[in-house]
């Protein structure tokens, strides 16, 4: 069966919503962590044989209508030249965090020659999934991975880079832009060998007020997405907690917004740009509860996403957890495509 996916995000009319979830490739799945056993997250990140596998898998298990490449935020960092480690349990920590301009001088761009394993990764990848499931490219929007590189590692209140950002908004955004233009390079390779859709990932965007994001955010997340439309391929601008700055990240450029768990799909509607499509939102803890409790859940994000005439893709509000049922999205998929084409053949 043909993949929904690149025609939902484009508007088009469609037998049913596509489904895909934001971290399907992973801890979620047994065979994933048999595979990723004794391999440290970011070599894994760089080995396209795993790369490839670690992709591949959820499409095998779930029946999604997408891949979503097998990567991290922080892998076009640390092909940078940016001294990175994934710590377990942690996430990633920076062995020299960025405190002044010179820091921000110093920080390398980013060459497409630098990662020619994303390239071979994205090959192997298409080769096996073939032409009817497209593969969604990833990467980290400028200010998510500016806090990383701010404040050392993952932090609960980004005190640091609101401080950097407020103090100092020249360095700040020489450090966005320099950000982007990383961003835009991994993306960039991941687009020409052969990736048919892309989202910006912004884990921490939501920590913002809506001035401060316009202010300072915006227009970098923006300069992502313009340097890629030549490319001609969907994309989605995801963020964690932007209930708030949902019109704002709506205007950046990308094709469709994606929702999380925290607002309703309705509301979400009236907040985005006319003609822009939405992903979302289940709360992705709402896996872990009885399937009587879970399927009206789904069926009312169907019903309002399929409400949203611009369109729409089925997601998670946030990405699967790590000790979900593997059973369980496979399931989601299948309710999802049995309802939503019941109610497209009601609409004619």
């Amino acid at each position: 069966m043909t993949s929904t996916l690149l025609p939902a995000l484009r508007g088009e009319q469609i037998a049913h919503t596509p489904v895909w979830f934001m971290r399907q490739a992973g801890r979620s799945l047994p065979e994933y962590r048999e595979l990723r056993a004794g391999t440290a997250m970011l070599d894994a990140c760089r080995t396209p044989e795993l790369v490839s596998e670690i992709t591949l898998q959820p499409v095998r298990r779930h029946g999604v209508d997408a891949a979503i490449f097998f990567s991290d935020i922080v892998v076009p960092l640390q092909a940078a030249g940016v001294d990175v480690e994934i710590v377990p349990g942690t996430g990633p920590v920076i062995a020299n965090p960025i405190r002044s301009r010179a820091d921000v001088n110093a920080l390398a761009e980013l060459e497409p020659e630098q990662i020619p394993d994303i390239a071979e990764s994205i090959g192997r990848i298409l080769e096996e999934l073939g032409q009817e499931t497209p593969l969604i490219g990833f990467a980290g929007a400028p200010f998510t991975l500016a806090s990383y590189l701010i404040e050392g590692g993952p932090s609960k209140n980004h005190e640091k880079t609101k401080s950097l950002m407020a103090s100092d908004p020249e360095t700040f955004s020489l450090l966005l832009s320099k950000l982007a233009r990383i961003s835009s390079t991994f993306l960039d390779v991941q687009l020409g060998a052969g990736a048919s859709a892309f989202q910006l990932f912004d884990s921490w965007a939501g920590y913002l007020s809506r001035r401060d994001y316009e202010a300072h955010v915006v227009e970098h997340s923006s300069a992502v997405f313009e340097s890629l439309r030549h490319h001609e391929v969907p994309s989605i601008h995801f963020g964690v907690q932007t209930g708030e700055l949902l019109t704002s990240m709506s205007r950046a450029g990308s094709t469709a917004v994606g929702v999380d768990f925290r607002v309703d799909l309705d509301d979400a509607s009236t907040r985005v740009q006319p003609g822009q499509p939405l992903q979302g939102n289940l709360d992705p803890a709402l896996l872990f509860a009885p399937w009587e409790a879970l399927a009206p859940r789904i069926e009312e994000i169907v019903k309002q996403g399929l409400n949203h005439e611009a369109g729409f893709v089925f997601n998670l509000g946030h990405g699967v957890l790590p000790y979900t049922d593997p059973d369980v999205p496979g399931r989601i998929v299948d309710e999802v495509h049995r309802v939503s084409a019941e109610i497209l053949a009601a609409r004619g």
